[in-house]
């Protein structure tokens, strides 16, 4: 017989780990701290490729100028500059993915949490099931039964 609370259960469940479930499963493994510096730590280097790139294209456009300046132009100012921008990129985007990623990691917890719960649910359905249908199918434990009802 199909218990329907049980039905709704799996079926939920299943949903669950169709959609969200597997990337929250993934980051349920990590603690919240290593999974939020390995995110920043991807941020930071995606950002420097950027920003090279950014830089490089910057060089290729102005080639021509900076041949034509190159003994009068100021390198340690176009350093700094260059420098102080990388560094002001790189705070605000480290800042923002340790910020988003760490309300991902949280919400992703709580959903599993959930997920988690629904399981133990299940599990109780189950174990409950195969309690009732030992007590009910099984000959050994109605003898067993029957004999301590008569000894009192």
């Amino acid at each position: 017989m199909l218990n329907n609370q049980k039905v709704r259960l799996m079926t939920k469940l299943a949903i669950y780990e169709k959609e969200d479930g597997k990337e929250d499963i993934r980051l349920g493994r990590y603690y919240r701290i290593d999974y939020v510096r390995y995110q920043i730590l991807k941020t930071i280097v995606a950002v420097t490729f950027g920003y090279l790139i950014l830089i490089l294209l910057t060089i290729l456009y102005n080639i021509e100028y900076l041949i034509a300046e190159a003994v009068v132009l100021d390198y340690a100012t176009i350093g700094k500059t260059i420098l102080g921008i990388y560094l002001m990129i790189l705070l605000v985007f480290g800042g923002a993915a340790g910020i988003g990623y760490t309300i991902k990691y949280n919400q992703s917890r709580k959903k599993l949490a959930k997920y988690y719960q629904l399981l133990k649910r299940v599990k109780t359905i189950y174990h409950e099931e195969n309690d009732s249908a030992a007590t009910q199918e099984s000959p050994e434990y109605a003898l067993f039964e029957e004999d301590y009802f008569e000894e009192e």
